[in-house]
């Protein structure tokens, strides 16, 4: 009887050593449980698996797998499966998670060189604002980020933003006044807003459908492809082709897991997510042209706007902000 009860001891403890050391393994970021030599990233966004970000991701999801003979495995997360974007770059600065790809929205917060981006109307052109992005200047503004533990890759797409509601159209920056608009949690969206007489309400993106279906607030602001694959259409009868803000997108690693990594697995990394990169832009100016008539078939009304009168309107906004970025910063993107 004593070693029966002796044998059912020691396979319990070793029952309980196996599932600490599973444990372990599940816990440890970038490891395959299954296969230790296989680094996993996963990657985090909020945008939906069908939108840009979601299609570019999948791109360099394959792009990485190709160039790394399988050795790393991108899994893809999105609709805000691992958190709301502050969330997500709060995560791959402290390494919990792995990646992620987000607006710039949030990222002022973490460096206010991001602050660029931000200004109403500062990008009218993309092509040549990836020019900026794409140069010493966006290096720069990418680089801020290391001290909090990120390695930012690149500038991607999001998109213009244009502005939704359900009460009438919006033609001029007058017929804001009042209305209660989502915006990120961004200081200079925030205050563009503000100036234009409406009141701004940030929200996480997860809360947004919900609170326009019940009227929580009376609109929101977003690139036309994400009004789409998160379905606004349903919820919202106007859409504005403000084009107020220029959103890049940013894809960042936690940067001691990348300086962890073999030259070569750093390398074909970065080549996967050039030409992601690349492919989600041309792939975000195409659905810009298209999701017009998409968006009247769906049954939203789209107003033109004139350009002018709105960036006239925003151009105060400037003037409180023009302290904390870089004058240089400025004028290479109104030089484009």
């Amino acid at each position: 009887m004593k070693k029966v009860l002796l044998f059912c001891v020691v396979v319990v403890m070793m029952l309980a050593l196996a599932a600490c050391n599973g444990n372990d393994k599940a816990q440890d970021p970038g490891k395959d449980v299954d296969d230790p030599k296989k680094v996993v990233l996963r990657l985090g966004m909020t945008a939906e698996a069908d939108s840009h970000y979601g299609k570019g991701a999948k791109v360099f999801a394959d792009k990485v797998a190709e160039y790394t003979g399988g050795q790393v495995e991108v899994q893809i997360f999105p609709s805000s499966q691992l958190g709301n974007e502050r969330d997500l770059v709060e995560g791959v600065g402290v390494g919990t998670i792995e990646m992620c790809l987000t607006s710039t929205g949030p990222l002022p917060n973490f460096s206010s060189d991001f602050m660029l981006f931000d200004l109403p109307f500062i990008v009218t052109d993309r092509q040549k604002a990836y020019e900026v992005m794409d140069g010493t200047i966006g290096q720069e503004i990418l680089g801020s980020l290391a001290p909090m533990g990120i390695k930012a890759l690149g500038f991607w797409e999001n998109g213009f933003r244009n502005i939704t509601n359900n009460r009438a159209p919006i033609v001029s920056p007058e017929d804001v006044r009042g209305m209660k608009i989502r915006t990120m949690e961004n200081p200079i969206h925030l205050e563009t807003f503000r100036h234009l007489g409406a009141q701004p309400t940030p929200m996480a993106w997860g809360e947004v459908f919900i609170a326009l279906q019940q009227g929580t607030i009376d609109g929101q602001e977003n690139p036309l492809v994400i009004l789409y694959t998160a379905k606004i259409y349903e919820v919202q009868k106007h859409v504005s082709l403000t084009g107020h803000f220029y959103s890049p997108a940013v894809m960042s690693i936690n940067k001691n897991l990348f300086d962890g990594f073999s030259a070569d697995i750093q390398e074909a990394i970065l080549k996967a997510e050039k030409e992601a990169r690349d492919w989600e832009r041309q792939y975000s100016a195409q659905l810009d042209t298209e999701l017009v008539q998409t968006l009247t078939d769906a049954g939203m009304i789209v107003t033109e706007v004139d350009k002018d009168e709105w960036q006239r309107a925003c151009a105060p906004v400037y003037e409180k902000f023009m302290d904390k970025i870089k004058p240089e910063y400025i004028e290479a993107l109104l030089g484009q």
